[in-house]
């Protein structure tokens, strides 16, 4: 046998076929011939077009036993991506708290202000912000992601932000924001500066969603990620699990996923860090929170029905055991947050990052920004200073 691959004798086990058409049948296990694609890298080369999983088949990708479901999510990541590389990103809050928003769940939602006591900030001052990606950079972060407690960015934004993503490009990394909705004169600002990703949650199920929030729509959030979508950024678009939602909740919302186009580019799959003094918090603290394993099986399960996006291992990461982020990582999680604060709440310390990263034999992927659509040009002789629109 080749090196690197998997061989398991399972008697009377379904087809891959069966497998991933048919879950009725999966309980029985999986053949030789899928587990012999359990490659110990990425096998690119002739993958066939990713089909879309209808409702029914999500809800029995989440009824799998535990291990079946791991293999078929860590199966179908090594066909898509690199075994064993991990996409590293640092988060920076650039503007915090007295958003004007209700989020339920949100410690900088000016409705919750009086009981979170969380200090507001203004924006950061762009030198500061830099400082912060060069930090990250030399951290091995290939992704810089900054966030602002905005309903949407106003016109007296827009230069900052579009000054900030050319600042953190020219470090040679990629760039992530989340400022709240956007239009397509926005969108289309923020693409021309040539950035990467754009963040816009949908947080849960649409029929869920009035149980989190009253200040947003569901369908304003999908337009803003059309409008990211139409401008050319990649759409960076998760959830928040454990905020009181069935597992009906989560299957609809991986169906919303794949209702979209085109899945998002990258998924951040949190697990709720209930914050006192905000109502869903307050909640989940009295009540109890979800257990890890179905945080785990989520993951999984969009790994499985959005096999080319990453998925990230986000908010909740710091409460896990080695062996819970392990299990994560073999569910198909490929990306997390260094640093130790995602915007508000606390995040795993990156030296325990590091050790995890050894002892699993994880390694970090390296930064692949792309050009800005605009690039200014100066004339040499005349000095003319110009605009040329990059070719998609």
């Amino acid at each position: 046998m080749m090196a690197g691959l998997l061989n398991i004798s399972e008697p009377n086990a379904s087809s891959p076929t069966d497998t991933f058409n048919n879950q009725n049948n999966s309980h029985n296990g999986l053949n030789n011939d899928f587990l012999n694609n359990l490659t110990t890298d990425a096998t690119k080369a002739n993958q066939p077009i990713a089909r879309k999983h209808n409702r029914e088949e999500i809800a029995e990708l989440f009824d799998l036993p535990l291990m079946d479901l791991l293999l078929q999510a860590q199966t179908i990541h090594r066909a898509h991506f690199t075994a064993n590389e991990v996409q590293i990103s640092t988060l920076l809050s650039i503007k915090t708290g007295n958003c004007p928003e209700d989020c339920g769940y949100c410690s900088q939602s000016g409705h919750h202000r009086d009981t979170t006591k969380l200090q507001a900030e203004k924006r950061i001052e762009v030198d500061k912000v830099i400082a912060a990606a060069k930090r990250a950079k030399a951290s091995g972060s290939s992704r810089f992601c900054m966030g602002a407690a905005w309903k949407h960015p106003s016109a007296k934004d827009m230069p900052y932000v579009v000054e900030l993503i050319k600042e953190v490009k020219a470090l040679g990394l990629e760039t992530c924001m989340t400022l709240g909705m956007l239009d397509t004169n926005q969108a289309t600002q923020l693409a021309d500066a040539g950035l990467d990703y754009y963040n816009h949650n949908l947080d849960t199920s649409r029929s869920y969603y009035e149980q989190v929030v009253s200040t947003r729509s569901y369908d304003e959030r999908l337009d803003t990620i059309d409008n990211v979508r139409n401008s050319g950024i990649n759409v960076c678009s998760g959830n928040i699990v454990g905020m009181g939602e069935s597992r009906d909740d989560r299957i609809d919302w991986v169906h919303e996923l794949l209702k979209m186009p085109k899945a998002p580019e990258s998924i951040p799959v949190n697990l709720l860090v209930p914050i006192k003094g905000t109502p869903i918090g307050d909640k989940v603290l009295a009540e109890g929170q979800l257990s890890v394993i179905e945080w785990i099986r989520t993951i999984a399960v969009a790994r499985i029905c959005c096999p080319t996006s990453y998925v990230r291992l986000s908010a909740g990461r710091e409460s896990l055991s080695d062996s819970e982020q392990a299990l994560a990582f073999m569910a198909g999680a490929n990306s997390f947050f260094y640093g130790d604060k995602l915007l508000t709440t606390g995040n795993a310390s990156q030296s325990g990052d590091d050790r995890l990263m050894r002892e699993l034999g994880l390694t970090k992927q390296f930064a692949a920004p792309r050009a800005p659509k605009v690039l200014p040009v100066m004339d040499a002789m005349s000095g003319h200073q110009s605009q040329v629109v990059m070719a998609e």
